[in-house]
């Protein structure tokens, strides 16, 4: 059976397509259902700890075009954050950044995993398996400073992650930076620990992907997110070409 085209767990943009290029941002959204209460500011949604800032408009932008498509998270990663296994704490966040999130304490854990979790790794399967891509590219952002470390910047426009397959790392990072770009191998997070995803659907099966952070004061605002998209859309198939062959 089919998952469904969307749901209150996930969007798809676009029309996937058999050697096409599929984008995943699983957190692309600080949705919160109305009968969901995590109990923090509000302004706490419009930063990191509940959003990927600008990861939505580089998938959308990209999924304009003809041959790409996206599947795009449609609840906070602190309602739901797949990017966890389900048994890993984290994927329902009783603390993020050092802030409690006090609407996830208590609750039925295996009711929200249902409702959101599930759906999502399920239509990704859906999409891998009936309308492979060429090459599947994880998309996520993070910021130039950790809250609890001002000072210590992060020089990278970007960084590319990867477990045990780097072949889309190795070839997208030359590409990187012939465009000026500072690039972090593994930096400035590892795909050997945050791999929930691309162990589960892409490495397990020996799918091509690419796995890109991107900085988020890069592409806070829409000319940001524009450009992005139009560097990911050459350099995917770039990439997709060359793991191909």
């Amino acid at each position: 059976m089919h998952a469904p085209l969307n749901s209150e767990a996930f969007r798809i943009v676009g029309t996937p397509r058999f050697g096409g290029i599929l984008v995943v941002a699983d957190h692309a959204s600080n949705r919160v259902p109305e009968d969901i209460d995590l109990g923090i500011s509000p302004e706490l949604m419009d930063e990191h700890i509940a959003i990927d800032i600008g990861v939505a408009g580089i998938a959308e932008h990209m999924a304009k075009r003809e041959g790409t498509a996206a599947l795009v998270g449609n609840v906070s990663r602190l309602v739901c954050d797949t990017n966890r296994t389900e048994s890993d704490p984290a994927s329902i966040p009783e603390t993020s950044d050092g802030h409690a999130i006090p609407g996830n304490i208590g609750i039925d854990r295996e009711a929200r995993l249902a409702r959101f979790h599930r759906p999502f790794h399920a239509k990704l399967t859906d999409l891998l398996e009936g309308t492979p891509p060429a090459l599947t590219l994880i998309l996520h952002s993070f910021t130039p400073c950790l809250v609890s470390k001002p000072d210590e910047k992060r020089p990278w426009h970007c960084g590319l992650l990867y477990d045990q397959d780097d072949r889309g790392a190795r070839a997208a990072q030359p590409l990187l930076e012939a465009e000026g770009l500072i690039v972090g191998d593994q930096l400035p997070y590892s795909g050997k620990i945050y791999n929930a995803a691309i162990e589960r659907h892409v490495e397990s099966e020996g799918r091509p992907y690419l796995y890109i952070e991107i900085r988020q004061d890069l592409i806070a605002d829409a000319a940001g997110q524009a450009e992005w998209a139009e560097r990911l859309t050459r350099i995917c198939n770039r990439v997709a070409i060359e793991i191909e062959g």
